[in-house]
This record gives structure tokens, sequence and C-alpha cells, in this order.
């Protein structure tokens, strides 16, 4: 009996911390749009609704649109130069991320999302299906 307690309580503090965090990043990010902010370091949560072609001028960039649970969309240019590409990546996926938000008048772009080789900037992070990509 006491274990089942002790599970049930974990299980209700983890969707709390889990559910909120991700909500309490949406609203960053809602914030950090309707103000014009760029340059901040976000975290958060989206599911893919358009795999774009990838960008091969310069860096090479995988690139997809993620909506928010709030509704905003977000581009997300990941360095495939400097990280892994996620493979089979599809409309549908659920994307954990981390990385530097930028705004523009379409919701806004998400990069920085892998290690800075030169250790100048904080290391970001994918994660899809279980797999992190940095």
């Amino acid at each position: 009996m006491l274990v089942n307690e002790m599970f049930f309580s974990f299980l209700a503090r983890f969707r709390q911390l889990f559910f909120g965090r991700f909500h309490a990043n949406d609203a960053v990010l809602q914030q950090a749009y309707q103000s014009q902010q760029s340059d901040l370091q976000v975290q958060g949560f989206g599911q893919v609704v358009k795999v774009l072609p990838d960008d091969n001028d310069g860096s090479k960039h995988q690139k997809f649109i993620l909506k928010l649970n709030s509704g905003q969309t977000l581009l997300v240019a990941h360095n495939i130069d400097l990280a892994p590409r996620i493979p089979n990546l599809k409309v549908g996926d659920s994307v954990e991320f981390y990385g530097e938000y930028e705004w523009n008048k379409k919701g806004g772009v998400l990069h920085w999302t892998h290690k800075d080789p030169q250790n100048r900037h904080a290391h970001g992070w994918l994660k899809h299906n279980g797999q992190v990509y940095e």
C-alpha cells in the first residue's frame, strides 16, 4: 500500500513539474514574440507541423517548424555541420528543445541547438524519440 501511495505521489509531482515547465516556457516564448525579443535561451516542446528542405548556404541546417501548445510556431534551424541530423523527422512528431530564440514576424527562429565547439555560447540540444541531438 505504501509503495502505491509513494508512486502516485511521485507521478503527481512529475506531471506538475513536467507539464508546468513546458507551459511556463510557452509563456516565455509568447512574451518574447510579443515584445520582439531576441538572443534568449529557451527550453520547450512542440509538435512538427512542417519539415523544410535543408539550408545548405554556409553552415548546413536541418529546418522544420514546430507548433507550441500556445499555438505559436517556431522555425528550428539545427546546425548539422556541428550536430547530428534528426533522422526520419516527420509531421506530427514531438521535439523537445533548448536553444537560442530570435524574433521574427512568423513566430521566431530557434538556433544554437548544438554544442558550441569554442565554449563561448550555451550548449543547446534537440530531443526526438528519446534521443538527444547536440
